[in-house]
């Protein structure tokens, strides 16, 4: 337990010294070139990090445009989810449906998000539902190839159990397969998040937005306040760290018989 607890705190100080050095530089290169609309001093960063509340640029708060999106990356996400992990199960259980679809599958994955949105645009105007399939086509392919290859990867011997018992289809999915795949659809669902979240940055910089960070970066980019875009990245990167914490620490509780956290 002692040894476990000083890894920890090893790993942390690490992890800060790393992001210290790094805050380091930035100050002094601040110092060097002075000039804020170049590089920003950190204290003008911190002082839009500290004020939370308080309207940016006449317009949202850093906290409600964080809200705004944070919400939308969750309605793409889940939506993801819904969809993703049931074609997964179909296709990792059925070498005929993964004949048809993987080579359809394979020609869209590699299309990047971001290039979906003329499409979405035009599909569902401009503002938040095309926000949210963009998101959407971000998260889907992470959660839909780890939930195939999860399937892939459960062990014959169990599924051969499930036929000794005489299991239908339906009871070796949800007793066996699901269960055995779940800890590589759990990775798929933290890639997805990451990917997710950086969708949702890159839509919000897209006309047609009124809130989000991703608006609020741009809008301080027209206005040449680059501490607001420094503060507004530092508030992405807070909640992409937080957010990877929780996939990380729900792969430690219920899939720690891997040997991994």
């Amino acid at each position: 337990m002692i040894r476990n607890n000083k890894q920890t705190i090893s790993k942390i100080a690490k992890g800060l010294a790393v992001i210290i050095l790094f805050l380091m530089i930035w100050e002094v290169a601040a110092i060097i070139i002075n000039n804020n609309y170049i590089l920003p001093r950190l204290g003008d960063i911190i002082w839009v990090l500290v004020h939370p509340l308080t309207s940016v640029l006449g317009g949202s708060s850093l906290v409600e445009n964080a809200v705004v999106s944070l919400r939308e990356v969750l309605t793409g996400f889940l939506c993801a989810v819904a969809v993703a992990v049931p074609i997964g199960l179909l296709i990792g259980n059925s070498k005929e449906v993964d004949s048809y679809l993987n080579p359809f599958i394979q020609m869209i994955r590699p299309v990047p998000p971001i290039a979906w949105m003329p499409f979405a645009i035009a599909w569902f105007g401009i503002g938040f539902k095309s926000i949210i399939f963009i998101i959407f086509m971000g998260a889907f392919f992470p959660i839909l190839i780890n939930t195939i290859d999860g399937v892939y990867g459960v062990r014959n011997q169990w599924t051969d159990v499930a036929r000794m018992f005489r299991a239908t289809s339906f009871e070796k999915i949800r007793t066996v397969v699901v269960p055995g795949a779940l800890p590589v659809i759990w990775t798929g669902l933290r890639v997805a998040f990451a990917v997710a979240w950086m969708c949702v940055v890159a839509a919000e910089m897209l006309p047609g937005t009124s809130a989000g960070l991703g608006f609020m970066i741009m809008y301080a980019y027209n206005l040449g306040q680059l501490q607001v875009i420094g503060a507004g990245m530092v508030v992405i990167g807070i909640i992409g760290l937080g957010a990877d914490g929780l996939f990380r620490a729900g792969q430690a509780r219920f899939f720690h018989w891997q040997g991994r956290g």
